[in-house]
């Protein structure tokens, strides 16, 4: 009864938010197209859509980083006018960026107060704040040590100073953007933890997460945008993930990636007490050893920064190392001239970098250019001994993009132009045709739709299916869990355990993830 009460003045009560209207425009670019949309008080509203297709034009407006060309924004059933974030957080609006905003060598305190002093002599507002924190890690599940330096923290609880700093400013509105990203699964409990909290005592949260499973887990409403329109909200109760993929992207989408079991063959890579050092002295790969065979997909599961980018740079040949490292038997150097990538791709390996812009391609070149960048010495490439055959590798390059489907398909349009997943269906096809004996792909979904991640998976399994050996890095454990044949956990430089995704789940594979054994026991 108590409930339906509740539930009833929420649906009486003036909505925490409301947008009558806003459109918003970037030259020819239509980023908003008269979008209207109601958020109930006390509820978490999540809103979700492809890249490109509003979201966080619409939330930058929200939060005064845009003006909107026309629209009203209601707060609390009153129009207000925000013309930046002060106006902004004056309304009781906060934002949980996904890149945080936080100076790194400042404490928790100090980033708490910062721009919210209450006048030049620090010291009252520091101990106004650390009563403050100390009440609200009380009321909501947000304990972090007030006196910790940031750049000490773990990412998790970086991201509770964030919500710290928005409730210290006393937001009523909480705006996060893709919150779980970088969390371990059970850092990403513990925040959703904190939200239902946050809900609990009257709050109201705008989460915006490409996360289907995550909308369905902690949201009340849902809403649904395309190509820069609102295409509905519904209940979250009365919808499901293959409705809200479809409203999506405007047809059925497959969300589980469609495989047959492994037939694995000989093994292509080996890799024995592989360790690197960086530049500072620290020891970032601590005696890793793996093997991957044809015809397989060797998941590496973890947190970023426990080493998986490093054990890439090795094998890919931008990093030296020790240790050893064979394909197909034969040993690979790991330091000297031999050591680079133009001699790994020569020996058959394929690498698609993790990071597309910095690593995998030159985003002021054409695509038909980084069609071929690193392969540009290859005869089919040639002429002559003096120049490259232009002509012929856009014919190549238009061949290619036709086969992964990227769009537009202008082979002169230079690689800035495309959006995310565009670009990295640009660096797949260039590395998956190939026909290497090895294919070591990092992150192949980072920042990409989700009609683009459903090409992406069947692609990565057909060459599978191919017998081609995978070494896959990705930090969505759902995406490893359902591309992988075999799952190693990465903690801190060190391989923690192999599982088979049919004899684990997302619970035991986050305990490794964080370094803690079977026993129970802290690596």
């Amino acid at each position: 009864m108590g409930s339906e009460t509740e539930q009833g003045r929420q649906e009486t009560a003036a909505p925490a938010i409301e947008l009558r209207g806003i459109s918003k425009a970037f030259g020819p670019v239509q980023a908003n197209k008269d979008i209207s949309i109601s958020v109930a008080k006390g509820t978490i509203h999540g809103i979700i859509g492809e890249n490109g297709a509003g979201k966080s034009t619409l939330m930058s407006i929200l939060y005064g980083f845009y003006r909107a060309d026309s629209g009203e924004i209601y707060i609390n059933g009153k129009k207000t006018e925000i013309h930046d974030s002060q106006d902004a957080i004056a309304a009781g609006i906060g934002m949980v960026f996904q890149h945080f905003k936080l100076v790194e060598n400042f404490t928790v305190l100090e980033n708490v107060i910062l721009g919210a002093e209450d006048g030049p002599m620090l010291r009252p507002s520091l101990a106004k704040a650390r009563r403050t924190l100390r009440e609200l890690a009380t009321e909501y599940e947000l304990n972090v040590d007030p006196d910790a330096v940031i750049e000490d923290l773990s990412v998790g609880h970086q991201q509770r100073v964030e919500i710290l700093k928005a409730l210290y400013r006393q937001a009523d509105i909480l705006i996060l953007d893709e919150p779980t990203g970088v969390l371990t699964p059970a850092e990403a409990d513990h925040l959703f933890r904190i939200l239902r909290n946050l809900k609990a005592q009257g709050k109201t949260i705008l989460l915006i997460t490409h996360k289907l499973r995550e909308i369905m887990e902690i949201t009340d409403t849902v809403s649904v945008m395309r190509q820069g329109e609102m295409k509905g909200t519904v209940r979250t109760s009365e919808t499901s993930p293959e409705d809200l993929a479809e409203r999506m992207v405007g047809r059925k989408v497959l969300l589980r990636v469609d495989k047959k079991p492994a037939t694995p063959g000989e093994t292509v890579l080996e890799v024995e007490n592989l360790r690197v050092v960086d530049n500072a002295g620290v020891e970032r790969l601590r005696g890793i050893s793996l093997q991957v065979r044809a015809g397989e997909i060797l998941g590496i599961a973890g947190v970023a920064g426990n080493g998986q980018s490093e054990l890439l740079e090795v094998l890919g040949g931008f990093r030296e190392a020790s240790g050893t490292v064979r394909l197909k038997g034969q040993e690979l150097a790991l330091s000297g001239r031999h050591a680079d990538g133009q001699s790994r791709r020569a020996r058959g390996i394929a690498h698609v970098p993790e990071d597309r812009q910095s690593e995998g391609l030159i985003m002021e070149f054409a695509a038909w250019e980084n069609i071929v960048f690193g392969y540009h010495h290859d005869p089919q490439y040639q002429k002559n001994r003096l120049l490259m055959d232009n002509a012929g590798i856009r014919k190549i390059a238009a061949g290619k993009m036709e086969r992964f489907d990227v769009r537009p398909r202008d082979v002169n349009l230079r690689a800035k132009s495309f959006s995310g997943g565009n670009q990295q269906k640009l660096v797949l096809a260039r590395e998956m045709e190939r026909n290497p004996d090895l294919l070591l792909v990092g992150q192949p979904t980072r920042g990409v739709d989700i009609g683009a991640i459903e090409f992406i998976h069947q692609n990565i399994i057909k060459l599978r299916d191919q017998g081609k050996a995978i070494l896959l890095v990705s930090v969505e454990l759902d995406e490893i869990m359902s591309l992988s044949d075999r799952i190693a956990v990465m903690f801190d430089g060190r391989i923690m355990g192999e599982r088979r995704p049919e004899e684990t789940d997302e619970r035991e594979l986050g305990l490794l993830m964080a370094g803690v054994t079977n026993t129970g026991e802290a690596a």
